[in-house]
């Protein structure tokens, strides 16, 4: 007796679905007509066609979507049109100030500029340079971090390892209240020091100021590496009878190294563009001074501001104001590069 079977076979009906190139032409249409209209009006600044592109554009997207493809898939192209025109309005800032940057400090920026001072030079004349305060933010930097990594690194440690109990809880909510604490206070904070004592300007002041900024980054950063260790591995270790201090130095540190080098780089990258504190603390000085224990020092965030505050918006000051920007922004840019290559090269390795 022969069986008869019945094989349903797959729909091949498919709605009706805009072409793959119908965002671009509802982007440049929008464009176009955002254009047109601020011509038409009179509108001479580009920020205020491009909003009225973006809302012709997620328009565009739901009544054209809407009409071929029905209201609920217009929904979701309309939720993606959002997400675009939301990373270009973060994006089109950054560029147009890495641009201005870029075209504006490459004017004076050379071998020359970046290793000499200012000297004698004054800021209406050419000439001189920011080695001094280059010089100087390496010093003040490099000892904020000498002190807050150890300080920071440790604490985190406390509260993910031993911390329990009121202590634990203060010492959270302390760090919580000094990561959102603003620069001016902790340069106040300084200065009251330094007035009490009578003591002057000098680089490792400002050291300390930008320390106390860099600690809650590095304590936060820290802390939740380590949470991320499985707590297997400290199990483990610890049946083997290794006691806690070594399962911490041999297990939980290496595991979280990466993330642990990455979050200090960046709160480097945080503390070094830092004017407030340098400007009260440090005061700014136009010689070569190698001791921060001893005289003002300069820096390249105080170097940018008294540039900028003497040049009247052009002139001789106004170009190194742009370089030592460019200049900046180049350190700051070398900082996470070296914080993302530590973190991929320290990424825990997966099996195939």
């Amino acid at each position: 007796m022969s069986q008869t079977l019945n094989v349903k076979r797959p729909s091949t009906l498919q709605g009706a679905r805009l072409p793959k190139w119908s965002p671009w032409a509802i982007a440049a249409g929008s464009v176009a007509l955002g254009i047109g209209i601020s011509a038409a009006a009179g509108l001479d600044s580009s920020i205020q066609w491009g909003l009225m592109a973006a809302v012709f554009f997620v328009a565009g997207t739901y009544g054209i979507a809407a009409r071929v493809e029905g209201r609920r898939q217009a929904k979701d192209r309309v939720a993606t049109s959002l997400v675009w025109v939301a990373f270009i309005l973060a994006v089109v800032p950054l560029v147009s100030l890495v641009w201005t940057t870029l075209s504006r400090g490459v004017k004076v920026l050379d071998v020359y500029f970046l290793t000499h001072s200012m000297g004698v030079v004054a800021d209406t004349e050419p000439g001189g340079g920011i080695y001094a305060a280059i010089l100087g933010s390496l010093e003040q930097v490099g000892l904020a971090a000498l002190m807050a990594v150890p300080i920071g690194v440790l604490t985190a440690i406390y509260l993910v390892e031993y911390g329990r109990g009121n202590l634990s809880r203060a010492i959270t909510f302390f760090v919580d209240v000094m990561t959102g604490i603003p620069s001016i206070v902790a340069g106040l904070f300084i200065l009251s020091l330094m007035v009490q004592f009578k003591m002057q300007p000098f680089g490792f002041a400002g050291s300390l100021a930008l320390a106390i900024l860099m600690m809650p980054i590095v304590v936060r950063s820290t802390e939740e590496m380590l949470k991320l260790v499985p707590n297997e591995l400290r199990e483990a270790s610890l049946a083997l009878g290794i006691p806690k201090w070594r399962t911490i130095l041999k297990v939980v540190l290496p595991t979280s190294l990466g993330g642990i080098t990455t979050g200090i780089m960046l709160s480097i990258a945080r503390i070094a563009g830092e004017t407030a504190p340098v400007l009260l603390l440090v005061f700014g000085n136009p010689f070569i001074n190698s001791n921060p224990f001893e005289g003002a020092q300069s820096s390249l965030p105080l170097y940018i501001y008294q540039q900028y505050a003497n040049s009247a918006g052009s002139g001789a000051a106004y170009d190194r104001a742009w370089a030592a920007s460019l200049t900046l922004i180049a350190f700051i840019m070398v900082l996470n590069l070296a914080a993302r290559g530590i973190a991929r090269w320290k990424a825990p390795k997966t099996g195939r």
